[in-house]
């Protein structure tokens, strides 16, 4: 391998040397994985479309070969595949204009000591106006991603609660949380779309187990 080459696609392969040599917790995650991927009351079907938006969320393009071969398998179009990655995209940088509400609270001098409130998320009206322009750019992006097209409302909001667990984004999942709800998802539903954000989390850190391998062996 070119030792310039930091990523490929063939690597995947040395999976099997990080099972050989950390076995017992290899397998345990392997049982988490599958059993938080297979259909309960989520389909197999929507879980791989969760697991697609949280891969790209996470950057692992290991994660992302695996999960788009899953999805297709699974018979979801690529219409359907577009749409959970624009979700993962607006929750990816929704997570960021949300934590301007802290950056105003710490320029300000407001900084308490409790540092996710709901009434902080007040202060984006604030931002609003100091950034108008780009702010509701961004606004009537999120709007229409959100908006039911080849996947209905619940289904974009059960993956924005995944990926909103996935950049840890307080008032991300305060809001889809209740998104989800009101779109009728039960609380059953969501734990799984948490669920298969959690083995995703963890997934793409196991998967860059194997540029580990490879940065140790050269």
């Amino acid at each position: 391998m070119n030792q310039d080459v930091l990523y490929t696609k063939s690597s995947i392969g040395r999976l099997e040397e990080l099972k050989s040599l950390a076995p017992e917790s290899y397998d345990a995650f392997m049982k988490v994985n599958n059993k938080a991927l297979a259909s309960e009351t989520l389909t197999a079907k929507q879980k791989e479309l969760i697991a697609v938006a949280v891969a790209h969320t996470t950057g692992c393009a290991y994660c992302i070969e695996l999960h788009i071969a899953n999805v297709k398998e699974q018979e979801a179009s690529k219409e359907e595949v577009a749409e959970a990655i624009m979700v993962a995209s607006a929750l990816k940088a929704g997570s960021a204009l949300a934590h301007s509400v802290n950056a105003l609270n710490a320029f300000d001098g407001k900084g308490q000591d409790e540092l996710y409130k709901g009434a902080y998320f007040e202060r984006l009206r604030e931002f609003a106006e100091i950034n108008g322009e780009t702010t509701q750019a961004f606004m009537d992006f999120d709007k229409e991603v959100m908006s039911e097209g080849h996947l209905t409302v619940k289904e974009k909001e059960l993956i924005a609660v995944a990926v909103a667990h996935t950049t840890g984004c307080a008032y991300c999942i305060n809001i889809h949380t209740k998104g989800a709800k009101k779109a009728e998802a039960t609380f059953k539903e969501i734990s799984e779309a948490i669920m298969v954000a959690t083995t995703l989390k963890a997934g793409s850190a196991l998967a860059h187990g194997i540029n580990a391998l490879n940065a140790y062996d050269r």
